[in-house]
């Protein structure tokens, strides 16, 4: 996979997928701006190259055109960030885009309308990618957070570069940090997975325990391993159907010899509601009327004492009701520990949108190695999926 630090851009069209799929309120305000402020550095270099930039991305997930996803909101807030203005085209396939594209000078910045007002962007349609191609001389991927998907603009249109296709820092970093995580990592490694479903992590905490020392489990999904090894867990969330999983990721971590950890305790509430009655019971005897919504004290003293011991750690997945304050403690102090132990040394990477957003909230964002902006395509990497944007990248210089 080339870089775009390979190669002289200057006065080329340059076709930029990157990830604009921030949050949007209904007046158009931008809410968190993270996967704009992280494709800054590969627009900037272009920018200084000389090139002729024409951004694409996808905002959402709407059924055809829906205004109330469109990217003229990211457009002005990419102009303001830039300092210079970015021209926006209100249709991502038209005949006035070759118009606006020819008319640009070296240095100009377009961002096209939002990918998917188009069906054909997911469905990953040959002729949609080929309009698409047709506006630019080079194609640099810079979009991980879709990379695991084989979508026209991620995908498919890398075949119409076939010496002409590159990736962007962001893309770069992604790929280097997590294989620095999971290929040749400084050990003990330690993997912490949270949420609330056993259902969407289980091929990833499956193929973590071919890599990792240690698997700490927390979050909604940890009820499910309690009541696994008959426990009574009241009104947790439970997934029924994946108690026999449970006791397989169980069984599979003993034959591996990895450190499974799974909550000792649990705070309790009878009602999912920040100011609910709650207390802390073992995570094996809840009482029923009551719902397990954070670790307890004896599992923070357990997780922190075997990332102490860590020099590489991955998190993914929060560990309790992070956005209630009365249930926010486990997050909060197993984030911090992170933080502690990177500073002393070790090398973290935080990925998962309910992760970034709780390290952030705590304001500890700063303390880690590495935020990863894909929580789906960081999933898919750490399951050892091949993610097709980067094979599309490789193919043509291998």
């Amino acid at each position: 996979m080339k870089n775009i630090d390979t190669v002289s851009l200057s006065e080329k069209r340059v076709l930029l997928r990157v990830d604009f799929n921030v949050p949007i309120d209904k007046n158009q305000n931008i809410l968190e701006e993270e996967r704009i402020l992280a494709a800054l550095p590969t627009i900037r270099k272009l920018i200084s190259d000389q090139a002729k930039i024409i951004i694409i991305s996808h905002l959402g997930r709407p059924k055809g055109r829906d205004l109330s996803l469109s990217l003229k909101a990211v457009a002005t807030r990419l102009s303001s960030l830039l300092r210079k203005n970015v021209l926006f085209s209100d249709d991502c396939i038209s005949e006035k885009n070759n118009l606006i594209i020819s008319g640009m000078s070296a240095g100009d910045v377009l961002l096209l309308e939002n990918l998917r007002f188009y069906k054909e962007e997911k469905e990953g349609v040959v002729e949609f990618a080929r309009k698409l191609a047709a506006y630019g001389d080079v194609f640099v991927n810079d979009a991980f957070g879709v990379s695991h998907r084989k979508h026209c603009s991620v995908y498919t249109i890398a075949s119409f570069f076939p010496k002409n296709k590159y990736s962007g820092y962001l893309l770069n970093n992604e790929i280097n940090f997590l294989e620095k995580a999971v290929l040749n990592p400084k050990r003990p490694l330690t993997a912490i997975i949270g949420g609330a479903k056993i259902s969407s992590k289980i091929e990833v905490i499956k193929s973590l325990l071919n890599k990792v020392d240690n698997l700490i489990v927390g979050g909604g999904m940890a009820y499910t391993f309690a009541k696994s090894m008959g426990g009574s867990i009241g009104n947790s969330i439970l997934e029924e159907d994946k108690i026999n999983v449970a006791l397989e990721i169980i069984q599979i971590a003993k034959r591996k010899n990895v450190n499974l950890l799974i909550p000792l305790d649990s705070v309790n509430a009878k009602e999912y509601k920040n100011n609910s009655e709650n207390y802390i019971s073992k995570i094996s005897h809840i009482d029923d009327g009551y719902m397990g919504l954070d670790i307890g004290p004896e599992s923070i003293k357990l997780f922190k004492e075997c990332i102490n011991r860590s020099n590489s750690i991955i998190w993914n997945g929060p560990m309790g009701v992070f956005e209630m304050d009365n249930f926010s403690n486990g997050t909060k102090l197993i984030a911090k520990a992170i933080c502690e132990q990177t500073k002393a040394g070790a090398f973290s990477i935080v990925g998962g949108g309910d992760s970034v957003a709780a390290i952030k909230r705590f304001n500890l964002h700063k303390k880690v190695s590495y935020i990863s902006t894909g929580g789906g395509a960081m999933l898919s990497y750490l399951e050892g999926e091949i993610l097709p944007g980067v094979t599309a990248l490789k193919s043509s210089f291998e």
